[in-house]
């Protein structure tokens, strides 16, 4: 199977284990991720609060060089998703938005193509039966809590994979992996890493709420598909646990990582020793029957 992929700006910097577990589990499931070649930022963050035209044609040059190859694009982080989902909406309701950003990226870009969260590619179009049986050391006895986050199943009119109140495919997909979903009301709630490094004050209460739900409802760890809420979750549980006088150390994972482990791969060949909470001591039963 055959797709564009957009590593995007994280991929390459703070969320480079997203990048090696993608590649591990790609290569086992033979999933072929044709990089687009020359790939742009798509202005997550910023261009949306600075030029409308702009927000939608930096994502609309990449969408534009995979309808040439006639490819659908793979996407693994939530906020590129959902600017990637925006103008693909945009240019399919409105010829004048579509003949505009055309002018712009100087291309050609009807949107015939669709763009995909990783997630979505490995459920539902590498499918979860050729998933489960490329395991090797099952996730058993493992609690997860599966956290989808603010982007990746909203807003529902943009016609996301997911249910937008309880998305389940990474919950069926951590069964596949042999682990436990935990039943957690946080799923979606926003982790606060779009506004913690201006305004911790407003940003650590969310982060705190995550974590706490996740603790509460048994979890071990946290599964994502965001680099943005993996780097929030994980780096500051330190200051969390300062401000709140917690003890929280549960490791958070991508999705991708826990995938990769099941399929053999070594935790320092996924990058899981750049993680600031440390994962080895959760993951010395991977692969062993529970015994509880």
């Amino acid at each position: 199977m055959r797709i564009a992929y957009y590593p995007g700006c994280s991929l390459d910097t703070t969320g480079v284990e997203f990048r090696l577990s993608t590649a591990f589990c790609a290569n086992q499931l033979g999933l072929d991720l044709w990089e687009v070649p020359g790939w742009n930022c798509c202005g997550a963050s910023s261009a949306h609060s600075t030029d409308q035209l702009l927000s939608l044609a930096l994502p609309a040059r990449n969408l534009a060089i995979a309808e040439k190859e006639g490819l659908d694009m793979a996407v693994p982080c939530a906020a590129c998703y959902s600017r990637f989902k925006t103008v693909e909406a945009e240019v399919r309701q409105d010829e004048k938005v579509q003949q505009d950003v055309a002018q712009v990226i100087d291309m050609d870009y009807r949107a015939t193509n669709n763009t995909r969260s990783l997630l979505e590619v490995f459920v539902e179009q590498v499918g979860l039966d050729k998933i489960e049986a490329a395991v090797k050391k099952p996730l058993s006895g493992l609690k997860v809590a599966c956290y989808y986050g603010c982007y990746l199943v909203r807003p529902p009119k943009l016609g996301h994979f997911d249910r937008a109140e309880d998305p389940e495919s990474m919950d069926h997909l951590i069964v596949k992996l042999g682990g436990t979903p935990v039943e957690w009301p946080h799923k979606t709630e926003c982790c606060g890493a779009g506004m913690i490094t201006l305004s911790p004050e407003d940003g650590l209460p969310l982060t705190y709420e995550i974590l706490r739900a996740a603790q509460l409802c048994g979890a071990d760890c946290l599964a994502t598909a965001c680099p943005m809420c993996l780097m929030n979750l994980d780096l500051h549980q330190e200051s969390v646990n300062k401000k709140y006088k917690a003890d929280f150390n549960l490791p958070v994972f991508y999705f991708t990582e826990l995938m990769a482990l099941t399929f053999g791969a070594e935790p320092k060949e996924i990058g899981l020793d750049k993680h600031f909470v440390n994962s080895l001591p959760l993951l010395a039963g991977i692969g062993k029957k529970e015994t509880a």
